[in-house]
C-alpha cells in the first residue's frame, strides 16, 4: 500500500459510512435532532462533505464540487454559498434540509474529486506546507489526515443518531 492508497481507503470509509447512514431515511428522520442543541444526520453528512470539499479543493487548487457541479443550487440552503458549517447555531443546523439521495450524491461527487487528486500523491508531496496560519505550519499530510479524521467523527455521530431512530438489526 502506498500513500495514495492509504488516503483513498480512509476517504472511502467516509463515503461508505456516509451513504449507508442516510440510506432509506425520510427527510423527517434525517433532520431529527435528539436534543435542543444536537446536530441532525442531514447536517452532519452535509457538513462532513462540505469540509472535505472545501479543504481538498483548496490544497488541490481546484473548484469545489459544491459550486462547480451545481450542488449549492440543488440544495438551495438559506446559507452563504461558502458556508461549511463551522460554528453553526441551532437555526443554521435546522436550515440544512435535504433528502438522502441528494446528500449521498454530493458525498459521492466530492469523493470522486478527492480520489482523483490524492491518487497522484506520493510521500514527498505530504510535506508541502499548505497553511501558514498555524505554528507549526500545516503540511498537506496533516491537512488530509485532519479531514479524514473529521469525516470519521461525523459519520460515527450520524450512525449513532441513525441507531436511535431505526432498528437496522
Amino acid at each position: 500500500m502506498n500513500t495514495a492508497d492509504l488516503l483513498i481507503d480512509g476517504f472511502g470509509r467516509s463515503l461508505e459510512g456516509g451513504t449507508a447512514v442516510v440510506e432509506g431515511l425520510t427527510e423527517e428522520q434525517l433532520t431529527h435532532r435528539p436534543g435542543p442543541h444536537a446536530n441532525s444526520i442531514a447536517w452532519l453528512v452535509w457538513h462532513l462533505t462540505r469540509v472535505q470539499d472545501d479543504h481538498v479543493a483548496d490544497v488541490a487548487g481546484r473548484d469545489q464540487v459544491w459550486t462547480g457541479q451545481g450542488f449549492a443550487e440543488r440544495f438551495d440552503l438559506p446559507l452563504p454559498v461558502g458556508d461549511i458549517g463551522y460554528g453553526h447555531n441551532d437555526e443554521q443546523v435546522d436550515a440544512v434540509r435535504a433528502d438522502g439521495e441528494l446528500l449521498a450524491a454530493y458525498l459521492s461527487a466530492v469523493h470522486e474529486q478527492t480520489v482523483d487528486y490524492v491518487s497522484g500523491l506520493g510521500d514527498d508531496d505530504l510535506d508541502r506546507i499548505v497553511d501558514t496560519r498555524w505554528d507549526p505550519h500545516v503540511t498537506l499530510g496533516v491537512r488530509l489526515v485532519s479531514v479524514v479524521d473529521d469525516c470519521a467523527q461525523h459519520v460515527g455521530q450520524a450512525a449513532y443518531l441513525r441507531g436511535l431512530l431505526v432498528d437496522d438489526a
